[in-house]
């Protein structure tokens, strides 16, 4: 029981993050009105709040970074619930071209553009990466709010931010790695582990699914949601004692589960999802001090124009597997363009080294910022643009008098 002592620092603690939570409620209602993603609105409330801002009120830092943290897991969580091993396997071998496309294209930008800006190569490694995972969060919403979860370039699109989070599995590893300065052979070791891993929790979705849901029973939503909830929070905690990436364990997680089980707990745990990514990602804003944002702010939207061009470019390669039209392929780019959680977490490790300077976490809020306001933005014109495209009158050939 708490002391009569500490019972003012709770009453400070539960104000804030109520407050907190109101005011993440009050963005959540505004960016539904007006039909875009709250992600956006949540770094600008974090930015003007947080330390260095206009407000500047202080973070409870061990609380809200906590609750933040189960955020991440919860996003990966339930995206390992949205697809089984089988469908995995068979994505990212009918993508394996969009997929390559898709490092080459978007990570290539980020690496050059730390190099320039004296990053060096652990810079460049970092910001590769940033570029390069579209948010899958803000996709889902996407998709969602505009009701394109039937249209055929839809699973394409899926299937690269698929792969996408595959690839996330050994490279926050290696991120990691680099970051502390581990010995190369303890960087094996970790990466090796991290792959071993992925591998044997795949084997067993794809023969041990139906013992594992012997143990879970969809009658039971309850037990069924802290069963699930629980193993998550587990596997993240033991992935951080062995140098894993928390989040791909959450992903794992989800993806032994298939079926109805996978359905109920996906119901259950969806609003408690949108309230701690809501809270993760104001943390972010809550982190980075408004003032470094001048210094960066060009260079950042100069990338994330380009970065945004490539991930068209990757959304008509993955939407013309399908034969898709104009709208189809405009459709799938704009879904890509935005960058959200991936990008954060990884700029939140990159934080915690203390390896680069503070301006590279300001560089990465301006750069989600830009991206995540401008994707769904570009979802809402991508049809008409589309529509015009196709309905435009066809040009007149010149002929050629002999």
């Amino acid at each position: 029981m708490p002391t009569a002592a500490a019972a003012p620092e709770f009453a400070d603690l539960f104000l804030e993050f109520g407050l907190l939570l109101l005011g993440l409620g009050i963005l959540a209602r505004v960016a539904h009105v007006l039909s875009i993603s709250p992600v956006p609105l949540y770094l600008i409330a974090g930015l003007f709040f947080g330390e260095g801002g206009l407000v500047g009120v202080p973070a409870s830092d061990n609380f809200i970074s906590t609750i933040a943290e189960l955020g991440v897991v919860l996003l990966l969580l339930l995206l390992g619930l949205e697809y089984s091993a089988t469908e995995l396997v068979e994505t990212a071998r009918k993508q394996s071209r969009a997929g390559i496309a898709d490092i080459l294209l978007n990570a290539t930008p980020g690496v050059l553009l730390a190099l320039i800006l004296g990053w060096g190569w652990i810079g460049a490694l970092a910001l590769g990466g940033i570029t390069y995972i579209s948010s899958s969060g803000i996709v889902s919403q996407v998709l969602r709010d505009q009701r394109w979860r039937r249209n055929p370039e839809t699973k394409p699109v899926v299937s690269v931010l698929v792969i996408e989070d595959l690839v996330m599995a050994p490279y926050l590893p290696i991120l990691s790695v680099v970051l502390t300065g581990a010995s190369v052979v303890s960087g094996l070791i970790t990466v090796g582990t991290a792959l071993l891993v992925v591998g044997i929790v795949i084997v067993i979705a794809l023969k041990g699914s139906v013992r594992w849901h012997r143990l879970l029973s969809p009658r039971d939503p309850v037990g069924l949601l802290l069963i699930v909830f629980g193993s998550a929070i587990a596997a993240a905690g033991l992935a951080g004692l062995v140098d894993f990436s928390p989040a791909v364990a959450a992903f794992l997680v989800g993806l032994l589960l298939t079926g109805e089980v996978a359905e109920v707990a996906r119901r259950r745990l969806d609003p408690l999802r949108d309230v701690l990514a809501a809270v993760f990602f104001a943390y972010f804003g809550l982190v980075v001090d408004p003032g470094d944002l001048p210094g960066v702010l060009l260079p950042a939207a100069l990338l994330a124009i380009v970065t945004i061009a490539t991930k068209f470019l990757t959304g008509w390669i993955a939407a013309k597997s399908v034969q898709s039209t104009v709208i189809g392929s405009l459709r799938a780019g704009a879904l890509l363009s935005a960058r959200g959680e991936f990008s954060v977490v990884i700029a939140g490790i990159v934080a915690v080294s203390l390896v680069l300077p503070p301006a590279f976490q300001a560089f990465v809020a301006a750069y989600v910022l830009i991206t995540a306001s401008a994707g769904p933005l570009l979802a809402r014109f991508a049809e008409p643009i589309g529509w015009w495209w196709e309905q435009r009158p066809p040009r007149r050939r010149r002929t050629l008098k002999g």
